[in-house]
């Protein structure tokens, strides 16, 4: 499998060209065109209960789509549904916790789990739920505008909003909770973050869908302009 990123960081989409019979994970509606001859199958990966947690806990899909190219090989090209940058992770034998909504596709070789250890941490955590990702290939991540890494040495400590997290690596210590008291909260335009410990690295977007959404809503027209 190979692949790379076209048109970053504002409009990313990965072009990945499959060798013959291979196969690649998408996420539902994230492929945007192939070549002929490529063979789709959906499938509840990992059984019934872990495809529930996926799609119940993970915002993700219940059922992931599994695309086979054929004897002579094909290209499939993938995107996300919001504007932003994608990235591609060759990973070995190695584990990351990823935000809901930023897994793109994987290699056969990558599990997603929405059952690891410390979900609940993040599950109890109003606008943060993470999947984790583990074993070795490529895994296909987007963000909502430009994709930030920062490196943590051991024992740094690192706090990020989580409307801006996309991934970190998993053993790296972390705790959730919100900015301030209550008032602060509710007033100050911010809400929960993470505080991060290394070593490990951390992956962030530059935009919140949150926020965006935040600024966008009284802005709509009301039912009562919308009548005049």
């Amino acid at each position: 499998m190979q692949a790379e990123i076209m048109y970053r960081p504002s409009y990313s989409m990965a072009v990945v060209n499959l060798s013959p019979h291979e196969e690649i994970r998408v996420e539902s509606g994230a492929m945007v065109s192939m070549t002929e001859g490529m063979q789709l199958q959906s499938r509840m990966e990992g059984g019934l209960l872990r495809s529930l947690g996926r799609s119940i806990l993970g915002s993700e899909s219940f059922f992931l789509n599994v695309f086979q190219a054929p004897a002579g090989g094909g290209q499939i090209n993938l995107a996300p549904a919001l504007p932003g940058d994608m990235m591609i992770l060759e990973m070995y034998e190695e584990s990351l916790l990823v935000q809901g909504g930023s897994y793109v596709a994987s290699s056969l070789g990558v599990e997603i789990d929405t059952t690891w250890g410390g979900a609940r941490t993040f599950f109890a955590s109003e606008g943060l739920i993470m999947l984790r990702a583990r074993g070795s290939g490529l895994l296909f991540l987007s963000s909502y505008g430009a994709i930030h890494p920062i490196d943590l040495d051991v024992g740094q400590r690192y706090t990020v909003d989580t409307g801006h997290l996309v991934s970190f690596t998993e053993g790296m210590g972390f705790s959730v909770r919100s900015v301030g008291g209550v008032r602060s909260t509710l007033f100050s335009g911010e809400g929960l973050v993470v505080d991060l410990t290394g070593p490990g690295r951390v992956y962030m977007q530059t935009r919140s869908e949150d926020a965006f959404l935040a600024w966008l809503a009284p802005n709509l027209p009301q039912d009562s302009d919308s009548e005049r």
